[in-house]
């Protein structure tokens, strides 16, 4: 099982979050995820959110190693068309290191349906708005197929769904490559049988089907006999992402991934 890190944008500053990315790398994680969020929910004013997609093409440059994506791209905020040559352009310089993590975005329950509103944007009906990813889907691999003239990712990245129910791992099954969810969900090893099931459905190859989960950035989740990393092996999770939140400290970073690199001599 590989071992991801998420930096938490909110407040972060770019130098920080670059620093944290090399520490990462150096400190031996597999990947690097940043949230999609353009304000922070909790802070009517401040020093605001860095943009996902120009953070992941700049740490694209800085780093050599390590996987990198955003976890998820709320698909209401970039046209799939814009996105798709986004997502071909960043393969390109980050070297194939892509992995394209896309979402519904939040409901009118969430605290992030302010930002949405800030934008001018309606926040539709839940399975409207899952409707929607489904159609990004689709588009993105039509313009990746290289007979639309719209530039080819080599190889495309895997598309990863994020979602915390059936509606959204059905999806995941269906149409993508992965599905993201919390490593702490207690209907994880359900939703799993549900998108390979449905991978398989499909006509899909379920064996190749990615599992990533997301939690905190704890000892439990490093040590190679802890029973919560255990849990997840035996589900099927190929990445465990932790997340770390600002300001960021690189030594704690690097800390973690001595305790990782044990994890992974097992």
């Amino acid at each position: 099982m590989k071992t991801d890190l998420l930096i938490i944008p909110m407040s972060a500053r770019y130098s920080d979050m670059r620093a944290a990315a090399l520490a990462a790398e150096d400190a031996g994680f597999d990947g690097l995820w940043t949230w999609d969020h353009l304000r922070d929910p909790d802070a009517e004013s401040g020093p605001g959110v860095p943009e996902a997609w120009t953070v992941l093409t700049a740490l694209a440059e800085v780093t050599r190693r390590i996987s990198l994506g955003p976890l998820v791209l709320n698909v209401a905020n970039r046209h799939p068309g814009l996105l798709a040559n986004m997502a071909a352009t960043l393969q390109a310089v980050s070297g194939g290191r892509l992995l394209l993590g896309i979402g519904a975005g939040g409901s009118r329950r969430t605290p992030y349906a302010a930002e949405q509103q800030a934008l001018g944007q309606s926040i539709e009906r839940d399975e409207v708005r899952a409707r929607r990813v489904a159609e990004a889907i689709e588009l993105m691999r039509r313009l990746w197929s290289g007979q639309s003239g719209f530039l080819k990712p080599e190889p495309p990245p895997p598309i990863i769904v994020g979602g915390f129910g059936p509606r959204m791992a059905g999806i995941a099954g269906r149409h993508a490559d992965g599905f993201n969810t919390q490593a702490m969900h207690p209907r994880l090893g359900d939703l799993v049988r549900l998108a390979r099931d449905e991978h398989a459905a499909a006509g899909r190859d379920a064996a190749r089907f990615i599992v990533t989960v997301f939690a905190g950035l704890d000892e439990r989740w490093l040590r190679p006999d802890s029973r919560a990393r255990q849990t997840l092996e035996r589900v099927g999770v190929e990445r465990l992402i932790l997340l770390v939140e600002p300001p960021f400290d690189p030594s704690e970073i690097r800390e973690a991934g001595g305790l990782l690199a044990g994890a992974d001599a097992r």
